[in-house]
């Protein structure tokens, strides 16, 4: 995409309304004349013999291109296209130590920097054609090194920012970013701060060195062959803080799983993030939540390419109470005849208050058509058993779905007890083989997902 040039070589920018990091006014100057550099070409003199002209403050800002170029940070790569890019996309891997996103031809990566950007910081543009640009091994050492020789070529106290182009998550676009700087303040915190309304500013941290970057690169440009240029009327705050220091560390970082990363996490705690919930919010359930969870339990495997679950939604509130409370008078017969006491009774019967609570109940039932049949008990027995274990991964899928969709679960297996006072409160046929029911709702207390289990006993070898 081809880039404006702006009409006028100096910039302006009056009437800026922040205090402290800010300037009442700021000029953006062009360094002009510079020569197309090569490595082991003198870069500090080279800028000394453009601008003279340099002041104390001044903050010079650099491409970092031509710093990529001086200190020999190129690659000879083929000229033809394919075979370049071979290359160039085995760079990006080399340079990075993680990839944290593909999408399409874009890499975005983590370089040894510390750097997220794309492809590493690789670069064929201004370059040879057989030629590749990595960036500079140390931004912040190259940025001192060119503030120290400005100083004793001219006698001047500069701030050095060397630059880089980068998009933003979240953005449309690029923009220059500092990946290098000395003598400059790179971050500016107004925490604690008041605004003239009375508010206390409690997180707002200024990148002072990537506002610099953005500013300069509007005289610099990409084509015009100027990658020098001079901010003037900033408040360096010479001090040591580097442009390392903008780098965000992993730990406060929300962002720090790439697509990829995130997909993998997704997947190892896609099971243990299954958690049985016993508590829930007055939080409604959403309808298309529930459906999607569902929609994923149906792919569960399932004996000869059948379809053998039914998932049972109880919305309708009152049935959901008849079902609920004939049960309950089923257990409660069959605790009396145990000969469990009163107090024993009921204190067995409130476990089964998860299900008259929950915001939703879903009772998974197995119907086991297409099942084969055979002349012989044991082989049918079997032939039911593939059906229920079938039916187990499909219950299993429900819940690990749910708790993808932020749903808390809990199964309990009390219809396996009723099937018959399920059927027929629910009008079913003797076909239908409850497996359990299953409350439904946002959980009270987030769960933490489970750790995996050292298999032990649980796993035998053969």
């Amino acid at each position: 995409m081809r880039r404006r040039r702006w009409p006028a070589p100096r910039w302006s920018f009056p009437g800026w309304t922040l205090t402290d990091h800010s300037a009442s006014k700021l000029e953006v100057i062009p360094v002009e004349g510079l020569p197309e550099f090569r490595p082991g070409d003198d870069l500090t003199g080279a800028i000394a013999k453009a601008a003279p002209w340099l002041r104390s403050g001044d903050v010079v800002v650099v491409t970092s291109k031509v710093v990529s170029k001086i200190e020999g940070r190129l690659v000879t790569v083929p000229s033809e296209p394919e075979a370049r890019d071979a290359v160039r996309r085995k760079l990006v891997e080399e340079e990075s130590v993680r990839v944290i996103a593909r999408i399409a031809r874009t890499v975005i990566t983590q370089n040894h920097l510390g750097i997220v950007q794309a492809a590493s910081g690789v670069d064929a543009s201004n370059v040879a054609l057989n030629e590749i640009a990595l960036l500079p091994a140390d931004p912040d050492a190259s940025a001192l090194a060119l503030r120290n020789g400005l100083r004793e070529r001219l006698g001047v106290e500069v701030a050095v920012v060397v630059t880089d182009t980068m998009g933003r998550a979240w953005r449309v676009g690029q923009t220059d970013a500092a990946i290098g700087s000395s003598g400059l303040r790179v971050l500016h915190s107004y925490e604690g701060q008041v605004d003239p309304q009375g508010n206390e500013l409690a997180v707002t941290e200024i990148a002072v060195a990537d506002e610099v970057a953005a500013a300069a690169d509007l005289v610099k440009g990409k084509l015009g062959g100027t990658p020098v240029a001079i901010v003037r009327g900033l408040e360096i705050g010479d001090n040591d803080s580097s442009a390392r220091d903008l780098v965000r560390p992993v730990e406060e970082d929300l962002f720090r799983l790439g697509t990829n990363e995130a997909i993998a996490q997704g997947r190892r705690e896609a099971v243990p993030a299954r958690r049985s919930v016993r508590e829930f919010s007055d939080e409604p359930v959403a309808e298309e939540s529930l459906r999607a969870a569902i929609g994923a339990a149906l792919t569960a495997p399932a004996p000869h390419h059948t379809h053998p679950m039914r998932f049972a939604w109880l919305r309708n509130r009152p049935v959901r109470v008849k079902l609920l409370e004939a049960m309950r008078d089923a257990w409660r017969a069959d605790l009396v005849a145990d000969g469990f006491t009163e107090d024993q009774v009921a204190k067995r019967l409130k476990r089964g208050d998860i299900l008259f609570n929950a915001p939703e109940v879903v009772v998974p039932f197995l119907v086991a058509e297409g099942a084969h049949t055979y002349p012989d008990a044991r082989r049918n027995a079997c032939e039911h058993t593939m059906f229920t274990v079938a039916g187990g991964a499909a219950v299993q899928g429900l819940l690990v779905a749910l708790a993808a969709e932020g749903l808390g679960s809990c199964w309990i297996g009390s219809t396996i007890f009723a099937a018959d006072i399920v059927r027929e409160t629910l009008g079913l046929d003797e076909t239908w083989e409850p497996l359990g029911a299953v409350a439904i709702g946002h959980p009270l207390r987030a769960p933490e997902p489970r750790e995996p289990r050292d298999p032990g006993e649980g796993l035998v070898e053969f």
